[in-house]
């Protein structure tokens, strides 16, 4: 199938059947979030893949009762560090060096580009940029997953708080973001059947010629 037809086909599922996601078709999702986009090919987030029952039972009451992310497959979340620090951007800047075979300090300038922007703004903006490049990978997990006839739901609506405690992320320096369940939809999901709603073409797009 085209993309067009991936993208048509799915939709944001709300309840699952429960059955599992092949080991194959779930690398397949992982590895197309890996070559997301983002800036300066940072990719200032973790996700963590969630498949035990009992922490995704426990993650559903945290998501208000909502009912695909316990009947799911799997749970991802997307989560940013609470701050990044001068370690963390080194250690970027030393894959690139190391994944290109060029000396590390040929990189200077890109280095020194990351620091004064990234690295010199508050934690809080810090975060919030980070999010805003979890969701670019957010995006394309979410195409990948329709490529491979797997159902998501890209979902905000839980309470990252409590999401933080269960998976003990404030301790490895993250917080949760924005999740993703993964699985196959119910037979009784009525959503499925909706008919998409987009804007007309000729009102989402604008030509400057």
């Amino acid at each position: 199938m085209s993309l067009i037809q991936d993208l048509n086909w799915r939709y944001a599922t709300k309840n699952m059947n429960g059955e599992t996601v092949s080991d194959e078709k779930l690398t397949a999702i992982l590895k197309a979030t890996n070559l997301a986009a983002t800036s300066y090919g940072l990719q200032p987030f973790t996700i963590l893949v969630v498949s035990n029952k009992e922490i995704k039972l426990k993650l559903q009451e945290a998501a208000y009762g909502q009912a695909q992310v316990g009947s799911s497959s799997a749970v991802l979340v997307f989560a940013v560090p609470l701050k990044i620090t001068t370690a963390d951007i080194e250690g970027f800047i030393n894959l690139v060096a190391t994944t290109r075979s060029m000396p590390v300090e040929a990189l200077d300038g890109y280095k020194g580009m990351i620091l004064g922007t990234v690295g010199a703004l508050p934690a809080e903006q810090q975060q919030i940029w980070s999010a805003k490049q979890a969701y670019i990978a957010l995006g394309t997990a979410l195409a990948a997953a329709a490529e491979q006839k797997v159902d998501a739901c890209p979902m905000e609506g839980f309470d990252a708080a409590q999401f933080d405690e269960i998976l003990g992320l404030t301790e490895k320096g993250l917080k949760s973001v924005v999740i993703m369940p993964v699985g196959y939809r119910s037979a009784d999901d009525a959503t499925a059947k909706y008919i998409k709603v987009r804007k007309l073409e000729s009102e989402l797009f604008h030509f400057v010629k």
